[in-house]
């Protein structure tokens, strides 16, 4: 049985940037990566509720239109050999201004033209374009990982 860690991941939009956190904690498994902002879905919470959550504590920011644009399953993610399953998401409109930096590490405005040039994992440029295109349609994605490598990828677009 596929039993996974459910989270969600929200890229935040403003004009033509997107917020990213550059993960820089001793530790992290992240260190060393850009990432978009989300985390751990908790009992009890939906996926917008989690998202709303996750914004407020790493940016700041209180959601007020989020976009889901497709799920991302990550088997073999973690360091421990864990199981993800995301949920990603565009959040299009907030209010408050995000700080430079959270306890991950600094948060930036990034040029979406530039985004893949970011040190990130390398699973996320597989699924990353078709988050911050203007195609309505959702994807999904199964991209495996082994020791922190994508072993495979498969990405479709609902059709």
């Amino acid at each position: 049985m596929f039993q996974a860690i459910i989270g969600v991941l929200g890229y935040v939009r403003r004009e033509d940037d997107v917020l990213f956190v550059l993960r820089s904690r001793d530790g992290d498994d992240h260190q060393g990566k850009w990432n978009g902002l989300g985390g751990k879905l908790e009992p009890g919470e939906d996926a917008l509720v989690c998202l709303a959550r996750e914004l407020r504590e790493e940016a700041g920011i209180d959601v007020k239109a989020a976009r889901l644009r497709g799920t991302v399953s990550w088997p073999g993610f973690g360091s421990d050999g864990s199981n993800w399953f995301g949920l990603v998401f565009v959040v299009d409109a907030f209010e408050g201004t995000p700080p430079e930096r959270n306890d991950d590490g600094p948060l930036a405005w990034v040029p979406v033209d530039q985004v893949m040039e970011l040190p990130m994992w390398e699973g996320d440029r597989h699924f990353l374009p078709l988050v911050l295109d203007d195609d309505p349609r959702p994807f999904h994605a199964v991209i495996p990982y082994r020791d922190g490598e994508v072993v495979a990828e498969q990405v479709a677009v609902s059709r």
